[in-house]
């Protein structure tokens, strides 16, 4: 897989579930929908039904303080959902990163965390985005 494709589809992920919340959620949604309308047009309704479920539960989890951990595992799902269509569909590469940028306004400026590493050899490379812990406790 090409990593400019996964790294769009974690960015892609994370501002989706970031924007659900806000006032931007129908552009959201009704964006992602229209990449799956051109790319797999009988799934289309799904993912956009799909997507009014995952804000149903980002707003429930506000409401039970469990909102990071459900951002962040929703977050995930959807990069893999977004991850899979561009592998299948690299011609939406440049559509999703033009909603991306409309959707940008409604993100926070630390939404979002990049990582990168390099490993050669017997080397091994450990990345987190919280904490993280070697050894017991």
């Amino acid at each position: 897989m090409d990593p400019e494709i996964a790294v769009l589809a974690g960015t892609a992920g994370t501002t989706l579930v970031t924007v659900l919340t806000t006032e931007a959620w129908q552009r959201a949604r009704d964006g992602i929908a229209s990449l799956w309308r051109r790319a797999e047009p009988d799934r289309a309704e799904a993912i956009s039904r799909e997507l009014d479920v995952t804000r149903r539960d980002l707003l429930a989890s506000g409401a039970a303080d469990d909102d990071l951990e459900a951002r962040s595992e929703l977050g995930v799902e959807w990069q893999g959902r977004i991850r899979r269509l561009l592998a299948a569909h690299p011609e939406e590469t440049e559509s999703l990163r033009k909603l991306l940028n409309e959707l940008a306004p409604y993100t926070p400026a630390d939404s979002s965390v990049t990582q990168h590493a390099s490993a050669s050899g017997h080397a091994k490379v450990y990345q987190a985005g919280r904490d993280q812990n070697f050894g017991s406790r």
